[in-house]
């Protein structure tokens, strides 16, 4: 069995809460009748809060459409995540875990005066002792594929906390449950690149999504409402057309709060 097969029909064992979530987040272990074991986040639709500006109950399958997202592309930076219809608190998702190392941080805070070789400028900002410092983050590509991913999903909450390096220095982003929003919602950290122009290998995973829209429409058409799919697209082709990283708003937030 494959290792989405494993989490969406193997035997669900719930561990316990992980803590500082506002919905529920279930570390738990899956394994199939060989006896073949994951851990893994199971996110039940039960234990959803429910938001003014997300449709109740719809957070855990955002999880699953921004993986499909990231697959169509063929950018490997979402554990692998499946919809499951039953589980001890019912249907829900459920995500692969990842062994963070939590040494490494992708997102940083630095004195104004350091030098910040190998990471991009985010925002200047005082810390609780009223010191001038900057957030900064990593200059990488599998990074930049995440802030792309995250323009196209509208993520609302791109916090550092969900930027993790797993084993063999892969990155992994994880925590999508406030994407795919009708309207403009875009909150992140990695605001490094805004106005630059996009990587051309980039662009051409881009052109031949839109090449592929149906299959996307195919795919994602479980978890997303019609107008949130054509939402989507737009952005999809706003990208495309512009090949270049978007601009922080300057009529919301542009940060999620806390940072990290």
């Amino acid at each position: 069995m494959t290792i989405a097969s494993v989490l969406a029909l193997g035997e669900l064992t719930v561990l316990g809460r992980l803590a500082g979530s506002s919905n529920a987040t279930l570390l738990s272990m899956v394994r199939d009748d060989e006896g073949l074991e994951y851990k893994c986040v199971y996110k039940p639709v039960v234990g959803e809060r429910p938001l003014w500006d997300f449709p109740d109950g719809t957070l855990a399958g955002r999880e699953v459409a921004a993986y499909e997202l990231s697959r169509l592309l063929k950018w490997d930076v979402i554990p692998v995540t499946v919809w499951r219809d039953e589980g001890p608190y019912g249907e829900g998702s459920v995500q692969l875990w990842v062994d963070a190392d939590e040494d490494i941080r992708i997102v940083d805070l630095i004195s104004v005066n350091e030098g910040h070789e190998g990471w991009l400028h985010v925002l200047t900002g005082e810390n609780e002792a009223g010191q001038e410092v900057r957030v900064v983050h990593r200059d990488r590509l599998d990074l930049a594929q995440i802030a792309i991913l995250d323009a196209l999903m509208n993520n609302a909450d791109r916090k550092a906390g969900h930027l993790l390096i797993g084993e063999n220095d892969r990155l992994w982003g994880i925590d999508h449950g406030l994407t795919f929003n009708e309207e403009p919602k875009l909150r992140t950290v990695l605001w490094g690149w805004a106005g630059q122009r996009i990587p051309e290998p980039l662009m051409t995973d881009l052109a031949a999504l839109l090449t592929r829209w149906n299959d996307v429409e195919a795919v994602l058409e479980s978890f997303l409402a019609g107008y949130e799919l054509q939402a989507l697209a737009e952005r999809l082709q706003e990208l495309s057309d512009g090949a270049r990283y978007p601009q922080p708003p300057e009529h919301w937030p542009a940060v999620p709060w806390p940072l990290f």
